[in-house]
């Protein structure tokens, strides 16, 4: 099993009916796919994880890629796992800002997708991200 990370950012600010959109679409597209995931959205910044099958992964990354509403993709972690991380979410979803995380330093992740260039292992920015994330939504 496939898990790939990224981040990219927004061309505009996405409003809430937006990001609703966007949900209800990935949600059907990972549930018919059997994917799992999250994503984390901060100041027209997004944070996503994807797992599942290694070509279905493969599949919505090239779908994300071609996706015009957003620059500046950059993965920060893709890697075989042999269990998810997010069993159960066909896409869980919060909107993020510096208090909401209480991580010190994480800004400027969230704002600079470059600065998390070579970042992955555990204990790094995005996997700190995702551990906060998971953290939040229970």
């Amino acid at each position: 099993m496939r898990s790939l990370t990224y981040v990219s950012s927004a061309r505009m600010q996405w409003s809430e009916g937006e990001l609703e959109e966007l949900l209800a679409s990935a949600r059907a597209w990972n549930d018919a796919r059997g994917l799992t995931g999250m994503l984390l959205y901060s100041g027209g910044n997004f944070i996503q994880a994807v797992e599942g099958p290694d070509e279905q992964v493969a599949q919505v990354f090239d779908r994300i890629g071609a996706d015009q509403r957003h620059r500046g993709l950059l993965v920060v972690l893709d890697e075989q796992v042999e269990e998810r991380v997010f069993p159960g979410w066909t896409m869980g979803f919060r909107r993020a800002d510096a208090a909401g995380l209480g991580l010190e330093g994480h800004t400027d992740f969230l704002r600079d997708p470059a600065g998390a260039a070579g970042a992955g292992a555990a204990g790094t920015a995005p996997m700190v991200v995702l551990d906060s994330f998971r953290a939040t939504m229970r």
